[in-house]
Parts: C-alpha cells; sequence; structure tokens
C-alpha cells in the first residue's frame, strides 16, 4: 500500500492511466455498438410519428436517447475511470488487512519484549518480510518494525507507541493524497455537464431566427443536450461521490485497526525492565 516505486511500471501510475483507456475504449465500444444505433432508431421514429400526428411517443424518453450526446459519453467514461481506480484501491485496502490474521511478533503467554531483546525481533521480522514480496511495503509490518527499532533505540514504551502511530499518520496522508485524482474526476463530471449545458443553449440561440419562423426541431434538440447533460453529470458524481465515501471510510478505519492491532500484539507486551529487576537478571 505503501509503495515508494513510483516509476512509470508502477501499480500506482498504471492503474490510472490503464484504467483511463480501458474506460474510454469500453464506452466507446457500449456507444458504438447499442447507443447510437439505438437513439438514431429512435429519433427517426419519433420524427416520423410526429409527422403523423402522434405524439405519444413525445413523451418517451429512453436512457440512450439522454446520455446519446458527445458530453455524457465523456461523463460516463470520466465516472467509469474514477470506479476503476476506486476499486484498485478498495483491492490494496482488504489485502493489507489481510494481514491481521498473520502472527508477526511471536510472544509466548506472560512473554515480555525488553530492549535488550528489540533488536533480534526486529532482525527476525525484517529477514521474514524480505522472504516475503507480499509482506513488502505494507503499513502492518511497517509499524511492528518501527516500534521494535525505537524500543530499542530509546528504552521506552511510549517512544515506541508514537513510532506506530507516526507511521499510521503517515499512511493515512498518503492515502487520502492518492485519492486526489478521483477527487479530480469528481469535479471534472460535473464540469463536463456544464460545458453541455453552455453549448446546447449556445446552439439553441444560434437557432431562434428559425424558430421564429416555426420550426423548433433544432432549439429542442439543443435544449435536450443541454439538460441531458446536466442530468447525467449530476447523478454520475452523486455516485462516484457516495463509492469515494465508502474507500475514505474503509481506509481511515484501516488506519485505526492498525494501530489497535499494534498495541494489542506488540506494545502491550513490551516492557522496561526496573533497575531491581536488571540487577536480578545478571545476577
Amino acid at each position: 500500500m505503501i509503495s515508494r516505486n513510483k516509476g512509470f511500471l508502477s501499480l500506482e501510475f498504471l492503474v490510472p492511466n490503464v484504467g483511463l483507456l480501458v474506460a474510454i475504449l469500453a464506452v466507446t465500444t457500449f456507444y458504438t455498438y447499442y447507443v447510437t444505433p439505438h437513439a438514431d432508431e429512435f429519433m427517426l421514429k419519433r420524427r416520423v410519428m410526429s409527422a403523423q400526428g402522434d405524439l405519444k411517443i413525445m413523451q418517451e424518453r429512453p436512457f440512450y436517447v439522454i446520455i446519446k450526446d458527445r458530453e455524457p459519453e465523456w461523463e460516463i467514461t470520466f465516472c467509469l475511470w474514477g470506479m476503476i481506480v476506486l476499486g484498485y484501491k478498495f483491492i490494496q485496502i482488504s489485502r493489507e488487512r489481510a494481514l491481521f490474521k498473520h502472527d508477526f511478533v511471536r510472544v509466548q503467554p506472560g512473554e515480555r519484549i525488553i530492549p535488550e531483546d528489540a533488536l533480534d525481533r526486529y532482525k527476525e521480522l525484517k529477514s521474514t518480510i524480505e522472504r516475503e514480496p507480499r509482506w513488502r511495503e505494507r503499513l502492518l509490518p511497517e509499524c511492528m518494525l518501527a516500534a521494535l527499532h525505537r524500543l530499542h533505540a530509546t528504552n521506552s514504551v511510549r517512544d515506541a507507541a508514537n513510532a506506530v502511530r507516526e507511521r499510521a499518520e503517515l499512511a493515512a496522508d498518503q492515502l487520502d493524497s492518492n485519492l486526489s485524482l478521483v477527487r479530480y474526476i469528481a469535479w471534472a463530471i460535473p464540469a463536463i455537464g456544464f460545458i453541455g449545458t453552455v453549448r446546447g443553449i449556445g446552439g439553441a440561440l444560434s437557432f431562434a431566427e428559425v424558430a421564429i419562423h416555426g420550426d423548433i426541431s433544432p432549439v429542442t434538440q439543443n435544449l435536450g443536450l443541454a439538460f441531458n447533460s446536466t442530468f447525467v453529470g449530476l447523478a454520475l458524481c452523486i455516485v462516484l461521490m457516495y463509492c469515494l465515501h465508502l474507500v475514505q471510510s474503509r481506509q481511515e478505519a484501516f488506519i485505526i485497526e492498525t494501530q489497535t492491532h499494534c498495541r494489542d500484539k506488540l506494545i502491550d507486551v513490551m516492557k522496561v525492565p526496573t533497575r531491581d529487576e536488571t540487577s536480578d537478571v545478571y545476577s
């Protein structure tokens, strides 16, 4: 999760960029083979029926007619892109949470970890993590390593607990920063809708003179673009923001659970012996 690899081959770079390409290809294919043909067929049928005086079809608004224009297409593309990124973040957190079932620091009942033993446990845990690639750059092992190292260096359980909290807070900031792209997408979707609104109203005004002479169909088509773009953008933004809220809540819960797990499994079994206890050991 806390990936330090930010190169072109890292997942942090590939997932958003490949996700955008996947979203573009998927939505373009969907429009090419379904939305555009059905929308063109329906609009042709509507013109024929209205010419015959049948106004019942004018009340129908299939979803492919609402999303047939360019702006709704890009709004759907951006929404799918954001969903792909959020799905990746959700999988990351699920993999991190799976580490809670592993006992990284084996402590026998009644056993305590003292500063003199902390370095050996640190080296043992570090070598174990290096042998397991799926444990590298994960928050829980990093917090435990930091706590053991801090206990050995400072002879203070409080400092070890602070080390866990510092690592967790840093991870929380990084997780929040990694969602900035999704926040941009959530802002861009209604912005694209407003662009469609402005374009539709501008197009409608350009046909004002035609409407005065009795042909209002170009005006209504452009107004349809204006309102449909805003409607689709706001609806998709609501859905994406809700999914973003769910992922953020899961990330925040994960940070809290990590600190609690480290406290229960590691910090609470640490102890700094008093002078009397130390002299008894060496006597």
